[in-house]
């Protein structure tokens, strides 16, 4: 095919030998403020479940359940507990507290509209550059969180959940490709890894603003400073794309060469950037050949297939390890269990300083022990350790015959409370510095540059859909599953840790434009063997089976 032969052809060229640079402080500034579009995306994540265990929120928009839930308890406390059990529907077991399809529908829309824009997210990337599909994204996310500060009714929060989406899918889409690209190669996976810790410190900043607002002074609009808060990153990431560099290998893809060397010998600290910059003007030259349509269509072609398995795979699979529904409803989780708002809150706070500290190993380590050596160990790490903590949990409270009665306001004994907070942690230590960082690095890596634009749309795309289907499902089986979700999440990471063992290839230390050579190096080299197989026993057959003795 066209596309793998041009591919293939280009490999000779690069000299990895002759890139010279270093890391600079200009380039970390760089990545420092571009990867405040993950801070878009924690911010939301962290947000949303928080304002969710609100009561005055849940008033205003959510009024259904909320009243059902209070009328339940109070006749459990003017007829008792054992009234309540005889007569209340099934309901009123407080893992269905939440179980409210509009709740559900108000956090998983903002996954559709993120796969929706990403298709568009592409088209601008490639035709007009990253700064500008940057801009984009912020200026969504920052007229959806003013539409979420001053909401009166249900519909003004919905559509400012869609253009949280809008935003969030135009900065997954370009923030990484963006990051992968401005990075020496050396240092790529690190720098990279920087929209990640912006997802977690996101995720944590917005985890103490709600317990300040409400966890501690009970401000009964504190959840309108919580969501109007989300137009702060937004506001950085409107910056940097106004103000941040283009990136090298964009300039070059649009033709602008000169300044092309000149955003490139300031990232890199030398003039002395021709082996790379021709290594990019050579790859861009292949990926001119292609309209984004082109992109999309060889994306499905043999050579390209095994990137576009590898991308569509892994962003699916990460939302399997159940961390967004964990990260959303974390707050909703301890006040089902019993927890009252600010120790529900407070609990949030905590896994967030733990998903920081451990986003932060990953950054330091990635670049030294490799992709793989972090996917199976955190793999290994979020199934095996909280599937074995669940059962004991799981067998203490069937042992304490644990009663959950919202009117009384009972709570969690503090041995078990404190059980599910460490299991919890636990699984997002693992996932932070795994499945987290490495589930949007690999896919910005391993894209060749005439389908990098499409093949992070794929990535984001898969990724939204995904977590489209656990937002909206997770409170539902929470109420199904009890405490057996999490077991089922641990399943899928074991499922998940397999898939990275066989088929997932090492990118450490290799630059951009290589990997993808090396993938179909190793795929080229499999087909081959096969084949030879083939051959080998074509051309000496099996003997016919021997017949056996006449039978007088």
């Amino acid at each position: 095919m066209a596309g793998g032969g041009v591919t293939l052809a280009r490999a000779s060229a690069l000299n990895i030998a002759d890139y010279e640079g270093r890391l600079t402080w200009y380039v970390i500034i760089v990545a420092l403020i571009a990867s405040a579009g993950g801070l878009l995306f924690g911010y939301d994540i962290g947000i949303t479940g928080g304002v969710e265990s609100m009561a005055p929120f849940n008033e205003k928009f959510f009024p259904g359940w909320q009243q059902a839930w209070t009328a339940r308890g109070t006749m459990a406390c003017r007829e008792g507990p054992a009234a309540e059990v005889a007569a209340a529907p099934p309901s009123t077991d407080p893992y269905c507290k939440y179980n409210d399809q509009k709740l559900q529908v108000f956090t998983s829309i903002l996954f559709l509209a993120g796969m929706f824009s990403s298709f568009f997210a592409g088209y601008v990337t490639r035709h007009f550059g990253r700064k500008m599909t940057m801009t984009i994204g912020g200026l969504w996310f920052l007229a959806g969180a003013g539409l979420n500060a001053g909401a009166q009714h249900l519909w003004m929060l919905v559509i400012g959940r869609l253009f949280l989406g809008f935003g969030v899918g135009f900065a997954n889409q370009v923030v990484p490709l963006y990051l992968s690209e401005m990075a020496p190669f050396k240092y790529r996976g690190g720098l990279n890894m920087l929209f990640q810790l912006a997802v977690t410190i996101g995720i944590i900043v917005a985890q103490l603003i709600n317990w300040g607002v409400y966890g501690t002074n009970k401000w009964d609009e504190g959840w309108r400073l919580s969501l109007g808060l989300a137009g702060v990153p937004a506001v950085i990431l409107l910056l940097g794309g106004l103000l941040l560099p283009e990136s090298p290998n964009s300039l070059v893809e649009r033709g602008h060469m000169e300044r092309a060397r000149t955003v490139l010998e300031r990232l890199r600290g030398t003039t002395r950037v021709d082996a790379e910059l021709a290594d990019i003007q050579e790859a861009s030259d292949a990926a001119n050949k292609f309209t984004l349509r082109d992109s999309w269509r060889i994306m499905f072609t043999r050579p390209y297939s095994p990137m576009l398995f590898v991308t569509a795979m892994i962003a699916m699979l990460q939302q399997w390890t159940g961390i967004n529904a964990i990260m959303f409803y974390v707050p909703v989780i301890f006040s089902s269990l019993g927890s009252g708002a600010e120790g529900a809150l407070l609990n949030t706070v905590i896994i967030g300083a733990v998903n920081v500290a451990s986003t932060f190993v990953s950054i330091l380590s990635v670049d030294k022990f490799g992709r793989k050596f972090l996917f199976l160990e955190g793999g290994l790490q979020a199934s095996f350790v909280p599937l074995v903590c669940h059962v004991h949990l799981a067998a203490l409270l069937r042992q304490r015959k644990v009663a959950w009665q919202p009117a009384n306001n009972n709570v969690l004994p503090n041995r078990v409370s404190i059980g599910v907070l460490i299991v919890i942690c636990v699984f997002v230590a693992g996932f932070a510095w795994s499945w987290g960082p490495l589930g949007w690095l690999v896919p910005s890596e391993i894209q060749t540059l005439e389908t990098r634009a499409a093949g992070m749309s794929v990535a984001v795309t898969v990724n939204f859909l995904f977590s489209f289907v656990v937002g909206q499902c997770f409170l539902s089986m929470l109420c199904t599953m009890k405490w057996g979700v999490f077991i089922f999440f641990a399943g899928w990471v074991a499922l998940m840790t397999l898939f990275v063992a066989f088929f997932v290839p090492e990118t450490k230390g290799v630059p951009v434009e290589r990997i993808h050579v090396r993938i179909i190096e190793r795929d080229a080299t499999r087909t081959a063997s096969r084949k030879e197989g083939q051959l080998e026993t074509a051309a000496h057959p099996a003997p016919p089976p021997t017949a056996g003795p006449a039978v007088a």
